[in-house]
């Protein structure tokens, strides 16, 4: 079975013989099935057998050939055993040495432009030693430096650098075979062939190189440094082969030796495929080699020509090779002990022994074979002879792969075949647990047995044919490898015999004759560049000087944002939110003011260029604030970097900006992510592939994972090879694309996304001319010739083939009209159409095909070929061929440049197209060279993209995916909606179909004929390509477009309307892929909109871009390039059976992947991307050369690290990743800014008026208040906090006078869109839980040791006379915090708050405990108060209400908090600052009594407290500056304070405890001088105060108030004769929070009797008692007040803007209204009350009036006539009882309809109140 291009099986008798085996195993019940071979069924191969193709190079670089078969297939050959034994090379010196006829050898010609002279390079570079004797030459380690000879040059030495493990040591062994060189002359390093080496270095030979011919001498250095000739290299015994490269040469032991044989690794003839474990140390030696037995996978052996190591699946032993492989033998070598024929060898049978691990064991009783195979006689039953001339007939050494039992003796030339154990090994399924194969859908009876497996296997195996072996072979190579190994072969020369075949055209004639005679009969004229036909013919200066007409068609580089774009960006952005919130300190977004980037892709030219000008059209550096506007296209540069060798200085100079500025956020986007993902290790032994490891070298660096300011973003169309189990990347900081299908709502889109899935369905549109194709006649011609070139690798074959088909096929339509039927009408028809459309407008505008050649110098050859034939027939002004090379520039005929400027309009002279996109419109052929393709958009223009040389060596996901995601793009819609429609227009396949045979079946339309406007058919040309970049579609141009086929219409073809209208239903269903408003949601900085509305329903024609139309309106269509595919990826894509995905979605993901194992669950057909992501993140493996290999779980935890600031951004080629990472960087920006800054309210004070002119006032510019003067000043009882505008004015003399304008009445509960304005935040602001930061993390966090119990709950209990009961509060304190406070002797029991002294002086700390009341607001709160107070120790208190407190605990941690009792629980902000002062004054006297005791005086003891509201947020100092020039009006300075200043500044005030209240102004940008004039001010204060909790201990806050608290407590202090003082040059800011706080409650029935009630009116809040009204579920208290501010029409009719005649209130301030005065008097004798002499009050409000209300008060006042009366009290019986009490009756009138209830159930105690008139 080794080589099937070689021994040929008699098929039909071994296939019979097998099958039968099968049959009767899989019948019989025995688990052992009986052998069946007793005999190879081998036949002499039918090739004559040439020793020229004794080197079958692909087999040659396969190493782990088997295993690497199932990553593609369905098998998993898990073993990292070197398949030397598969089929060993020979090499030519041994051919001649066995009387071989010597080679003739012809040398590949040099390379055009290189040197040719001998000792001298190919780069022209000396080599001969007396020109270098003296220079000091580096070479890499383990490198010698060699002496070859030349045999021109007989006198001089070349000095080379060789590898020295391909050179002998002393006794002239143990050279591995191969070599490994560098050129010392001009540096150029991994030369892997003698041969490319010595054409290289010019040795001229005539003979086949050989090193052992040609490298003569060591060289030496003297002790004077010259370099000179040492030693002769010893070649003499080279005829010994090693088995395998050396790693750490150990001497055979003795348990060992007996059964190796150290010259060649066998044991008693049997090749032993097996690794050798001595079981005494666990060491092996097998010839020198050495490997160990663990469950590792293995390290990457260096193979052939780079590293392609083979995964282990676990549980065998794994041998370690370094270093570069040994080529392989055949047969046994002279001087080798062979075996005589005739004797009889026994081949070891398979006894493993036991082993420790379990690991891994097959469901059969026999154990896997990885022990130590010792060799045991068996009885002398079967035998098979090998015949002699086994070698020379099949011309490989076939292997036997071991499957069950014992092996027969083999007897005869034992040494020609190989015993190998891979295949058996491959089934080591690990032994599965019941739950994991539920969950793979099996039972453990449906597992069929190893040697079941085994055989079903190989009769797959044999069925195939030799072309599938050979895609097999091919497969197995990596992209590098078949590169490197197509590359050998046109250096070698192998390909001449297919060259010449190809020299003459399909009829026979010479090829370049036929050329040079159709270029005399053309004489000096070419074809005419473009309108006009193929046969008129121009002078070549005529066809220069031809000038275009200017398409105004183009897209004029406005760069646009669509829909799904801002989307995806936005996603993007909630993503890093979520990791700075995600609490694992890696992201503190509040640390940056900045956003910078730099973006990494893949070594190609023409992507940087593109990544260029989308930086440039999206403005982004200009919006970052990175360039100015003027400079940014040049610097532009800076911001993108490619993979390749230059990377280094120019990452180091990013990495020292991300250094040198903590304060900005870098964003490192890794672009393509997914291309050369391997790690630097492997990069480091791998020659020759520059690119190796230096993603891994750039990303995953040490400073890049530690930058605390670096953001990482990975994007990728083929992200599997990030996600595996060894991931880097977390899969929830995984950003996938928006599911195009849950886009159809927003269905005003003009353009679809059309991937890779679309193409699939689109097969089952049942269309003529389909997207995706099979060239059927094109496969058949190419296996006829592989047939014929069995040694040449098939995409070779393929390349000829197909340059073969273009060239013939231009000369078909160009000259020779006989060549057409010896072209495939596929090609005929694409090249027919390249160059037929030049020729039909005065435009000249055409398609653009590309044809993918994955090898440069098959491209190369293909442009040269087709340059050549296209010149030689004059059609080189009518189309480009340009190599589509990564490594270099576009390069483009001057004149096709100029035709390209003249389409675009206002390019500058100097314009060259950079990118594919600026080729729009170009009649060309780009044949796209290169790995991978890397990502590069392609233009509207391109029509047709052959793929027909993606064969079977792109069996991975990602390498078919990505060559099909060239021709992905966006579509109009209706190629979507009615694909028949939409698609059956491609040119002159039409004019062929209709004259077809099968007329009657096809969709042909009449686009002449007159249209209805009910057309659904709309569209825009163009793409929107890889990052929208808006494509033209403005509907007047696309008039002037005409349309080329004109189809006649059967009689029963359908119209156009009817066609789509119809729906084309099955498609139309499968693929309603409506992309989500693209361009109808603009967001672009530096465009509008452009005025391309293409919604207008006027008819649409379809077609490709740049046809014309005819008579036809209306816009045409972006449709779907089509693409031509090998026939191996034609039936894995166009094989989609339902679901989403494509049959390729069942293939390996990625090359540097490996299944985890072979038995698992499917893929989904419908998988969305982010199942997939966590599919392959389960089942599959980072392979050992990737780069996150050794990002390996956790051994303990299972676990493994991803990096917290890496994403990862997918979504499907060329859909707009760009664009969206782009937008994601300006919003971040946007974003940083607004975390550093934050919405204050800026509203200027109300009621400015009618204040209260101070007579007594302060000069200015004094620090604090005199006391003497300041308490001679009156007090301003008017409010003049803006957030009161909407209230009841508080009557002064002053407003008496105030004309009031009428206040239409306020709409229900329409809260007023306050005045805010955005600020900076400074580093004294007060902060919510999102900002983190190094400073105050531990303020915020629990350290590492401390916990959430670290905290422990405190009750405390004191009486309050006004509750008339004892009230429990709980502290809940951090232990942190736990010196604020005494504890008993015991420490168990709270005692009290320690207070300050009012004699202490301390900087470092402020003396007022801080309250902060809050609810609603654990997140959103202003609670960290770290920067605000600068850091220094102060006493901060959260008042949190019962139900809430888990929730501030959780953010909070280090908080204390002060819980109020759960009847609290739906109380007003009332109830929190009554609880707080009634606390702190029940503390301030327990802390005097515990102080007396220590001597210190009661009056000594600190009685302020701080209480202010969660929402202050910066602190502001003001001071007027004179102004000479203006004297009239002086300017204010602002500065921005800490809170800790503002509070130490207030507590230094002279004789405050003499003070009541102290308080500052609120901030608005309207502070002038003016209300600076006097600096402090007797009046209202609010949000922020220091309450003297001693002085006002008779004072109380209403605890029943949820409104206006602060006003009714601040009148009934100053009316107590206490002073309240605010600091005017000192001002608050307040955030704009929009959770929580004082929110109202939402007023629903009590009841619900349906969902859908309309709201509840104000006026529905009361209800006359006993009544059947709706009752409410709200507070008593809350509904009244809400009642009073909307009722004042209906209680106070006479008070309505009469400020003259304010309603009197006793002891309260309430909101009635803002067209309502309130007169405030208090009861309380010797209060100081304003002078209400002759005023005549409209009304009375009586508000649950205590004892100090009596009649006699009251008739000290006088009413209007009129006037009403409004008594509230707490239940109906104190309401009778108040009316009595103060005699009421006499002077008011009652109704009994005038008697009100809040409404509430009775359980919920409601509020009572009564209405009457002033009689």
């Amino acid at each position: 079975m080794g080589n099937s291009y070689a021994g040929q099986l008699k098929s039909a008798r071994f296939e019979e013989a097998l099958h039968n085996s099968i049959e009767a195993s899989l019948r019989c019940s025995s688990v052992v099935p009986r052998p069946i071979f007793s005999q190879l069924y081998l036949d002499p191969d039918q090739h004559p057998f040439s020793s020229a193709d004794v080197k079958p190079k692909v087999e040659d670089l396969d190493k782990d050939l088997v295993h690497r078969y199932t990553q593609n297939g369905s098998l998993d050959f898990s073993s990292n055993l070197t398949v030397n034994e598969m089929e060993d090379d020979e090499d030519d010196e041994e051919m001649s040495d066995s009387n071989s006829p010597p080679i003739p050898y012809s040398q590949k010609p040099a390379p055009e432009g290189s040197c040719t002279t001998d000792g001298f390079c190919q780069a022209g570079k000396d080599l001969r030693l007396v020109s270098l004797c003296m220079e000091q030459i580096d070479i890499p380690a383990g490198f010698l430096l060699v002496g070859a000879k030349s045999p021109n040059l007989p006198e001089h030495i070349l000095v080379c650098a060789v590898d020295k493990r391909f050179l002998p040591d002393d006794h002239g062994k143990n050279a591995l075979l191969g070599f490994s060189g560098n050129c010392i002359g001009c540096g150029e390093r991994g030369f892997r062939y003698f041969t490319e080496f010595s054409n290289h270095i010019n040795l001229k030979l005539t003979t086949q190189p050989k090193k052992q011919k040609h490298l003569k001498y060591y060289l030496v250095r003297s002790s004077q440094g010259v370099l000179s000739k040492g030693p002769l290299i010893c070649w003499k015994e080279c005829r010994s082969r090693q088995s395998s490269a050396t790693c750490h040469s150990i001497k055979p032991n003795s348990s060992v030796s007996s059964t190796v044989t150290p010259e060649n690794g066998t044991t008693n003839g049997y090749k032993s495929g097996f690794i050798q474990t001595d079981a005494a140390n666990g060491n092996s030696s097998h010839g020198g080699k050495s490997s160990t037995s663990s469950s590792t996978p293995a390290r990457p052996g260096n193979y052939s020509l780079s590293p392609r190591p083979s995964y282990a699946s676990g549980d065998q032993a794994t041998m370690f090779i370094s270093g570069p492989p040994k080529k392989r033998h055949r047969g046994w070598y002279p001087g080798s002990p062979v075996p005589q024929p005739g004797l009889v060898v026994p081949v070891p049978t398979v006894r493993p022994l036991s082993r420790t691990e379990s690991l891994l064991s097959a469901p059969v009783p026999q154990t896997p074979l990885t022990g130590i195979l010792q060799p045991r006689p068996i009885p002398a039953g079967e035998t098979v002879i090998v015949p002699e001339n086994l070698l020379s007939n099949s011309g490989v050494r076939p292997v036997i792969l071991i499957g069950y039992g014992t092996l027969p003796y083999f007897y005869g030339n034992v040494g020609d075949i190989v015993v190998s154990p891979l295949l058996v090994n491959c089934y080591k399924i690990p032994q599965l647990e019941n739950k994991d194969l539920e969950q793979l859908g099996l039972t453990g009876s449906q597992l069929l047995s190893v040697e079941n497996m085994i055989l079903l296997t190989i009769q797959y195996l044999v069925r195939l044919g030799q072309h599938q072996s050979r895609a097999l072979a091919e497969s197995m190579l990596t992209t590098s490898e078949f590169l490197k190994e197509i590359s050998y072969e046109l250096i070698t020369g192998k390909v001449s015999f297919l060259a010449s075949h190809f020299k003459t055209t399909s009829l026979g004639d010479d090829l370049d004759k036929l050329l040079e005679k159709m270029q005399q009969r053309r004489g000096d004229s070419v074809v005419t560049p473009f309108d006009g036909d193929l046969n008129e013919c121009v002078s070549v200066q005529e066809a220069a000087a031809m000038i275009p007409t200017q398409n105004l068609d183009l897209d004029n580089e406005t760069f646009q944002i669509y829909q799904p774009q801002l989307t995806v960006a936005r996603k993007l952005l909630s993503q890093v939110c979520a990791i700075a919130d995600s609490g694992s300190q890696s992201l503190d977004l509040g640390h940056f003011s900045k956003v910078d980037f730099i973006i990494i892709v893949p070594r190609s030219e023409v992507l940087v260029q593109q990544t260029l000008q989308r930086i440039r059209q999206s403005g982004v550096l200009v919006d970052l604030g990175l360039e100015e506007n003027g400079t940014a296209y040049q610097r532009a540069e800076k911001y993108v970097v490619r993979l390749d060798n230059e990377i280094q200085t120019k990452f180091e100079v990013f990495m020292r900006r991300v250094k040198q500025n903590p304060y900005t956020l870098f964003v490192l986007v890794h672009d393509n992510s997914h291309v050369e993902l391997t790690s630097v290790i492997s990069g480091s032994l791998s020659l020759g592939e520059p690119s190796h490891g230096l993603a891994d070298r750039v990303i995953n660096c040490r400073e890049v994972l530690e930058a605390f300011n670096l953001l990482v973003l990975q994007v990728s169309s083929f992200p599997y090879t990030l996600q595996t189990q060894q991931s880097r990347i977390s899969s929830s900081n995984e950003v996938h694309w928006i599911q195009l299908d849950s886009m159809e709502d927003m269905s005003c889109e003009e353009k679809l996304y059309f991937g890779l899935n679309e193409y699939s369905k689109s097969l089952q549109w049942g269309i003529t001319s389909p997207l995706l194709r099979c060239d059927e006649t094109f496969e058949k011609m190419v296996n006829t010739l592989l047939e014929r070139y069995p040694r040449l690798h098939s995409m070779v074959v393929r390349c000829y083939l197909l340059i073969q088909q273009y060239s013939e096929a231009l000369m078909a339509l160009t000259t020779m009209a006989s060549l057409r039927d010896h072209s495939t009408p596929e090609t005929l028809s694409i090249m027919d159409d390249l160059i037929s459309s030049p020729g039909k407008t005065k435009s000249g505008r055409g398609h653009m095909l590309i044809i993918r050649v994955p090898s440069v110098q098959l491209a190369m050859l293909a442009k040269e070929r087709l340059q050549e034939v296209r010149d030689k027939l004059g059609l080189q002004y009518r189309f480009e061929i340009i190599l589509g090379n990564p490594a270099s520039e576009l390069s483009v005929a001057t004149h096709f440049v100029a035709r390209l400027k003249t389409w675009r309009g206002n390019e500058p002279e100097e314009w060259i197209p950079r990118t594919y996109q600026d080729l729009e419109g170009l009649p060309c052929i780009v044949i796209l060279t290169g790995k991978d393709p890397l990502g590069e958009s392609f233009p509207r223009s391109l029509k047709y993209c052959d793929l027909r040389l993606i064969d079977s060596s792109y069996l991975t996901r990602t390498a078919l995916e990505q060559e099909v995601g060239l021709a992905c793009c966006y579509v109009s819609k209706e190629v979507i909606r009615g694909p028949a429609v939409a698609l059956d227009l491609s040119g002159k396949e039409q004019e062929r179909a209709t004259v077809s045979e099968n007329d009657s079946d096809e969709l042909l339309i009449d686009l002449e004929r007159p249209q209805s406007n009910s057309s659904a058919v709309t569209g825009t040309s163009g793409s929107i390509m890889e990052n929208g970049v808006s494509s033209s579609s403005t509907a007047d141009k696309s008039q002037k477009q005409s349309l080329t086929p004109s189809f006649q219409s059967p009689a029963n073809s359908v119209g156009l309307d009817e066609g789509v209208s119809a729906g084309m239903a099955g498609a139309g269903e499968t693929l309603k892929q409506e992309c989500d408003s693209l361009g109808a949601h603009m967001a672009s900085s530096t465009t509008s909109k452009p005025s391309s509305s293409s919604s207008s329903s006027g008819p649409r024609a379809l077609l490709w871009p740049g046809q014309p139309i005819q008579g036809c309106r209306g816009l045409h269509t972006a449709l779907p390039p089509i693409v031509i595919l090998s026939k191996a990826a034609y039936s894995l894509l166009g094989s989609q059976r339902g679901g989403k995905l494509p049959s390729s979605s069942s293939l390996l993901p990625h090359a540097d992947v490996a299944w985890v194992s072979s038995l698992r669950p499917f893929l989904h057909k419908d998988m969305s991307s982010e199942e997939q992501s966590l599919y392959y993140r389960q089942w599959t493996s980072a392979r050992q050369h990737h780069a996150d290999y050794n990002n390996q779980p956790d051994p303990t935890s299972g676990t493994r690290t991803c990096h917290p600031r890496r994403l990862l951004l997918t979504g499907p080629p060329q859909v707009g990743k760009t664009g969206s990472y782009l937008q994601f960087l300006r919003i971040l920006f946007r974003m940083l800014i607004r975390l550093l800054e934050v919405d204050v309210y800026d509203e200027g004070e109300i009621n400015t008026d009618h204040c209260e002119s101070s007579e007594v006032s302060q000069s200015e510019g004094e620090p604090w208040p005199d006391i003497e003067s300041f308490s001679k000043m009156p007090f301003d009882v008017s409010v003049h906090d803006p957030k009161y505008s909407l209230m009841s004015l508080v009557y002064t003399e002053k407003l008496a006078g105030v004309k009031q304008e009428a206040i239409k009445e306020s709409k229900v509960e329409e809260p007023r869109k306050r005045e805010t304005v955005s600020m900076m935040l400074t580093k004294y602001a007060a902060y919510n839980t999102f900002h983190h930061c190094e400073q105050c993390h531990q303020y915020m966090d629990f350290t590492a040791t401390s916990q959430m119990s670290d905290s422990t709950l405190h009750a405390f209990t004191f009486s309050s006379s006004m509750l008339g009961e004892e009230v429990q509060l709980y502290f809940i304190i951090p232990k942190s915090k736990e010196s604020h406070f005494v504890f008993s002797k015991q420490g168990k029991h709270l005692e009290s708050m320690r207070l300050p002294l009012v004699s202490d002086k301390n900087l470092n700390a402020v003396k007022s405990p801080i309250f902060t009341p809050s609810s609603g607001r654990h997140e959103h709160g202003l609670l960290n108060l770290f920067h605000a107070m600068e850091g220094i120790s102060h006493l901060h208190l959260l008042v949190v209400k019962e139900y809430e407190m888990p929730l501030y605990r959780k953010y909070w941690p280090n908080h204390i908090m002060l819980v109020l009792p759960g009847m609290f629980n739906n109380a007003g902000v009332g109830a929190a600052r009554f609880l707080i002062k009634e606390l702190s004054y029940h503390n301030l006297e327990l802390e005097r009594n515990r102080l007396e005791e220590l001597g210190v005086k009661r009056q000594c003891v600190w009685p302020f407290i701080v209480v202010m509201d969660d929402s202050c947020v910066l602190w502001n100092i003001h001071s007027v500056q004179e102004q000479s020039s203006q004297p009239t009006e002086a300017g204010v300075s602002s500065k921005n304070v800490s809170l800790k200043s503002v509070l130490q500044h207030i507590e230094a005030t002279p004789k405050i405890v003499h003070y009541a209240i102290l308080g500052i102004q609120k901030w608005s940008n309207k502070l002038t001088s003016q209300s600076l004039k006097a600096p402090f001010s007797r009046c209202h204060v609010h949000d922020f105060i220091l309450l003297n909790i001693d002085l006002t201990q008779n004072v109380q806050y209403d605890f029943n108030r949820y409104f206006c608290e602060d006003v009714d407590f601040n009148l009934r202090t100053n009316s107590s004769g206490l002073l309240i003082c605010r600091f005017n040059n000192f001002s608050l800011m307040k955030k704009h929070v929009q959770v929580g706080g004082q929110r109202d409650f939402i007023i629903k029935p009590k009841i619900m009797v349906s969902e859908s009630l309309a709201p509840i009116l104000p006026l529905q809040y009361v209800c006359a008692p006993d009544s059947e009204h709706t009752l409410l579920a709200a507070p008593a208290q809350f509904l009244l007040e809400k009642f009073l501010q909307h009722a004042s029409y209906k209680l106070f009719p006479k008070a309505i803007h009469n400020f003259k005649s304010p309603v009197l209130a006793i002891d309260c301030y309430l909101n009635i209204g803002p067209e309502v005065a309130i007169c405030y008097v208090s009861s309380r004798p010797h209060s100081s009350n304003v002078n209400c002499e002759g005023v005549f009050f409209s009304g009375l409000l009586l508000y649950l009036c205590d004892s100090f209300v009596g009649a006699d008060l009251l008739k000290k006042f006088k009413f209007l006539k009129g006037a009403t009366l409004c008594v509230i009290c707490q239940d109906r019986s104190s309401l009778r009882q108040t009316i009595v009490r103060l005699e009421l009756e006499d002077e008011w009138q009652f109704r009994l309809r005038d008697e009100f209830q809040t409404a509430n159930s009775s359980d919920d105690k409601p509020l009572y109140f009564l209405t009457g008139r002033h009689v």
